[in-house]
């Protein structure tokens, strides 16, 4: 089995990204027509007829191609609408890039939206189908929050200590956060704060957890080798990867809660596409899935950016920090914007594309070459993951 570079290179020529809110007032039509103008918007002479072939993430704010085609008067076009849990913006990306570097079309855009505060549901929400009956019935801060007591066993670190690393995830990024006007939640918290946050599963505080919000995320798409032609400062797809897992670690007993091995596969094949051999070293910075503040714990170790049984020390020094050795999150997050399950994958592309191209203003990270965007669907045990590694180099 092989994970290979695509024939032709992959270009991101611009993007749109609507601030993550609770957004009574907008439909899901107009937070898709907001993102798709400024992304469109961006660049000089191009319009929506000049996108040959789109695609739409979304899980419950739209069923069809049309959750597109509908808002954006397309006319003779094809739209395809997908979903895969909470990476479904990613996977909006994934298969615009491989429609495009497949010389299918020249052009293409991927989009994804949610609308969740008007769902009626207080979290994500979602419509299973019918089952067996042997689904594990708990909830997703029940689900992750298995993961804070395993690390701590498996690596002889004390509650205290797994405490203090997940207060510094929280922290940091609601810190991050309050630098980006896009973000939902734009003020720092306290350690304090954090820690005295009332508890909803094991460990896991309400600051532990991200919230929910409304938003829209949108980018355009060519093969590198034309990306010129529309942008002086392009972001390249050096390498990306996508992974399901069976679910078997739900049904198994013996389940290793600190680690994701989706992840792991996905970074690994990404990695070796685009020629990265030591992340730790040359990656510049990283958007990680932090639903829940352990699991960005354990991303950085399935991320190869700390060694296992250190990414919690790590975080602690400071590595992950804005001026530490590998920023992660430098928007805020999932913590700070909220989680519209199909924009936040491209949330997180549109962080880094705006860092790979020097915009990200009072939070850009210097010299910035390449970055990491990594989305998380599921829940531990039984999840979907994809990575991809973009660059401002070809």
């Amino acid at each position: 089995m092989a994970s290979r570079r695509t024939t032709h290179d992959v270009a991101i020529v611009a993007m749109g990204c609507t601030p993550f809110r609770d957004h009574w007032n907008s439909s899901a039509d107009d937070l898709l027509v907001d993102a798709v103008q400024e992304c469109v918007g961006s660049l000089t002479d191009v319009t929506l007829d000049d996108v040959d072939a789109f695609w739409v993430g979304t899980q419950g704010s739209g069923l069809s191609g049309q959750t597109l085609a509908r808002p954006l008067r397309l006319v003779g076009k094809p739209v395809t609408r997908v979903e895969n849990y909470c990476a479904t913006g990613s996977e909006a990306f994934r298969n615009a890039a491989f429609a495009v570097a497949s010389g299918a079309y020249d052009m293409v855009m991927a989009t994804g939206v949610e609308k969740l505060k008007d769902s009626s549901y207080s979290g994500l929400s979602a419509v299973f189908p019918p089952a067996d009956g042997t689904d594990v019935d708990w909830t997703a801060p029940a689900g992750f929050s298995l993961l804070a007591p395993a690390y701590q066993a498996a690596y002889g670190i004390d509650e205290r200590e797994m405490r203090a690393a997940m207060t510094k995830v929280a922290v940091k990024n609601h810190a991050n956060g309050a630098r980006n006007d896009r973000a939902q939640f734009r003020r720092a918290v306290t350690a304090e704060t954090v820690e005295r946050s009332p508890r909803i599963a094991g460990q896991l505080g309400v600051m532990d957890c991200s919230g929910v919000s409304d938003g829209a995320a949108a980018a355009i798409l060519v093969r590198a080798e034309d990306a010129h032609r529309y942008t002086d400062r392009p972001v390249y797809l050096r390498g990306m990867s996508f992974v399901a897992g069976s679910g078997a670690g739900l049904a198994a007993d013996g389940y290793d809660f600190t680690s994701f091995p989706e992840v792991v596969t996905a970074a690994r094949e990404a990695y070796e596409q685009a020629g990265v051999t030591d992340p730790a070293a040359q990656i510049s910075l990283a958007e990680v899935h932090d639903c829940f503040t352990p699991t960005e714990v354990v991303l950085m170790e399935d991320l190869g950016f700390s060694a296992r049984g250190r990414a919690w020390r790590d975080i602690l020094d400071g590595r992950y920090d804005p001026d530490g050795a590998l920023p992660v999150n430098t928007d805020g997050g999932l913590k700070s914007f909220g989680h519209p399950i199909g924009a936040t994958g491209l949330r997180m592309m549109f962080e880094c594309f705006t860092q790979l191209r020097g915009e990200a203003g009072p939070r850009q990270v210097p010299d910035a070459r390449l970055a990491v965007a990594q989305n998380l669907g599921g829940q531990p045990g039984s999840c979907v993951a994809f990575v991809a590694v973009l660059g401002n180099e070809r």
